[in-house]
């Protein structure tokens, strides 16, 4: 059914209202950022060029796997590509002036693929050459946060997605049909509460091969509970509404009751408690990382590269400032966010 004219949507006055919030305006301008950064992340870390002009014809080695020899005019495999750096000025613009070879290089702003070692740089800090220093092996810090973007926020959102349809399915039901089906699901809820999820997750996947994707369903699985909570409160309110009684007496089927009207009308709460599960499982999987129960290496992750900290925390201080600092910003950037979308979805607030 459409809108009046001259009246706003119900999303449009909280997009209104959140954005009159300054801090949750930061905060989100936070989390994009550090999407963008999981995006983009071989555009901004690579030991491969972004593109080059070479002899008169373009290359693009940046999308070559490794090893293979770009065919050109003059054909260039990739390992020589990887010499061209040692000549790379300041700016990621690069000059090739040599006998066979003339045009120019543009470079990822941090030269350094996440797995590279440098057994000349082990734990070097921070200069102009390694901006956020090495690791123990010699990998350029820098790099391995951008692609460690990639795993902790993965790792939030498709935890969280499993934790949204199992709680959404649940809690519906639950709050839908009552009765003894309520009851067994309260009991499920109940029974989860009183485990400590994360020494549940850590006995999980003891027990499992260590795996991004083992890490993602177990966090998902059992982090399910506060939005089943929501969803059945939500669904014992709305089921007794005239709308609901409306449809059982045209025999309209409990599916299409649940899913099709019940649940956009309850899905307010469920988004503010999706972004608050998405800052706890990227914490949950920093911490993983750091016990060493995380994704399996060499694949980069914060929590990873401060586990690295606990040897050379004397002198390598920038192994636990810089991927504490992401860790820290994130996971508060992401609770500003729900926090600036409850109090916008919250009527009591505004006149």
């Amino acid at each position: 059914m459409a809108m009046k004219v001259g009246r706003r949507s119900y999303w449009g006055m909280v997009w209104s209202r959140f954005r009159r919030n300054p801090m949750a305006m930061v905060g989100l301008f936070i989390t994009c950022f550090f999407w963008a950064v999981a995006i983009f992340a071989p555009l901004l870390a690579n030991d491969r060029p972004i593109i080059a002009h070479v002899n008169g014809s373009f290359m693009f080695p940046l999308f070559y796997s490794k090893g293979e020899t770009i065919k050109s005019d003059s054909s260039i495999s990739l390992d020589r590509w990887k010499s061209f750096r040692q000549y790379k000025a300041i700016s990621p613009f690069q000059r090739l002036n040599e006998k066979e070879l003339s045009g120019w290089i543009i470079w990822p702003i941090v030269p350094y693929s996440p797995t590279e070692h440098d057994l000349m740089e082990i734990l070097s800090p921070p200069s102009s050459k390694h901006w956020f220093g090495t690791d123990d092996r010699g990998r350029d810090v820098l790099s391995r946060m951008i692609y460690g973007s990639r795993v902790s926020l993965s790792v939030g959102v498709v935890a969280v997605g499993i934790a949204t349809v199992v709680g959404i399915i649940l809690g519906g039901i639950g709050g839908y049909f009552g009765g003894w089906v309520d009851a067994l699901v309260n009991r499920i809820i109940e029974i989860l509460l009183t485990i400590p999820t994360f020494f549940l997750i850590i006995a999980i996947i003891a027990f499992l091969p260590p795996s991004i994707y083992n890490i993602m369903v177990v966090i998902g699985l059992t982090g399910w509970t506060g939005i089943a909570r929501f969803v059945r409160a939500e669904f014992l309110k709305l089921k007794a509404m005239d709308f609901v009684m409306a449809l059982k007496a045209l025999g309209a089927s409990p599916v299409r009751i649940i899913f099709l009207h019940m649940l956009p009308n309850a899905m307010a709460p469920v988004l503010v408690a999706i972004v608050f599960g998405v800052a706890g499982a990227i914490l949950t999987e920093s911490g993983l990382s750091f016990l060493g129960f995380g994704v399996p290496p060499p694949t980069p992750s914060w929590g990873d590269i401060l586990s690295q900290s606990r040897d050379y925390v004397e002198f390598a201080w920038w192994l636990t400032v810089f991927p504490g600092s992401a860790i820290f910003l994130t996971i508060t950037a992401y609770n500003v966010v729900g926090e600036g979308l409850r109090d916008a979805m919250d009527p009591k607030l505004y006149r």
